[in-house]
């Protein structure tokens, strides 16, 4: 029997992931799932809403990951920085051409650099990669989904080597400037398994041919190639003034799946910043005592 170590829900035998969550399936007595293609390593993410991924390399084995990633690591992984993504796929290719490669990283706000932990030891170690805010990491394997994944731009945490991780115009106005990402997304390609984080909890959905989703701008995490992403107005003017939700909505047209955050890094921060300016009320606020409580009583300001 199959279950999500994340939500917990049941899943049906030989389903890799859990069609609720998208956190990998936990088989039999929670064995770490271990991948078939690319460089094979095991994996186990920890945690529920600041999660953590710890992966198993064998000796040789190398996992890449974005810069300031890294929780943990045994001594014997060694950490390098590599020029792009280490995918392979620019060997043969000139100065110029590898450098135009690792330049379209720079366009998505990354690195030309990325770093790499291989295990050179000659046992079995371990290297750990942290969330960046409150969130959910979820692992998807590039062969179930056409072998490309498009996805927000701070959305990939790290991968086996061997995965490409490029950029995706945007081929439409509307969505480069309404569309909450621009005209720039992240496109990883591959055939491996590929680590992806997002704010609050991460759902999944599968979208039949002609099937629309319409979404907040801001809560498309990753949508597989087939999907037509697209915006629309929210609706008649009042509406987009005064109703709170901005002046355009996503549309997600099937078939095709795609993953949805239900907290964007963008709203918290708004959120943050917001309350900031307000002068950073206490959780009396609400009483009739307004910022008289008990805590500005014994705080010296």
């Amino acid at each position: 029997m199959a279950f999500c170590g994340n939500c917990g829900n049941q899943i049906q035998d030989g389903v890799k992931f859990c069609p609720s969550c998208g956190s990998q399936a936990q088989q039999g007595y929670g064995q770490p799932a271990r991948m078939k293609r690319a460089d094979e390593v095991e994996f186990k993410i920890y945690g529920e809403d600041l999660q953590f991924v710890e992966i198993m390399l064998d000796p040789g084995e190398t996992v890449v990951a974005e810069a300031g990633g890294m929780m943990y690591m045994d001594s014997e992984i060694k950490m390098d920085t590599i020029f792009g993504d280490g995918s392979g796929r620019d060997e043969g290719k000139g100065v110029m051409d590898k450098l135009l490669s690792a330049g379209k990283r720079m366009i998505t706000g990354e690195s030309l650099f990325m770093t790499t932990f291989t295990n050179s030891g000659h046992e079995k170690k371990c290297v750990s990669f942290a969330a960046p805010y409150p969130g959910c990491i979820i692992p998807l394997d590039l062969t179930e989904v056409g072998g490309t994944l498009i996805g927000q731009k701070d959305s990939f945490l790290c991968a086996a080597k061997g995965i490409s991780i490029g950029i995706a115009f945007q081929k439409k106005i509307g969505v480069g400037l309404f569309g909450g990402e621009g005209f720039i997304m992240q496109k990883l390609e591959g055939d491996g398994l590929v680590f992806m984080h997002a704010g609050g909890t991460i759902i999944k959905k599968d979208l039949a041919p002609g099937e629309t989703l319409m979404l907040d701008t801001g809560c498309l995490v990753a949508l597989t190639k087939t999907v037509n992403y697209d915006v629309q107005f929210s609706g008649d003017v009042k509406t987009a003034l005064f109703g709170g939700e901005g002046l355009v909505l996503a549309t997600l047209k099937g078939p095709g799946t795609v993953w949805l955050q239900s907290l964007p890094f963008s709203r918290m921060a708004d959120r943050i910043i917001s309350a900031g300016r307000k002068g950073g009320k206490g959780k009396e606020e609400g009483s009739i005592l307004g910022n008289v409580g008990i805590g500005n009583l014994l705080s010296n300001n």
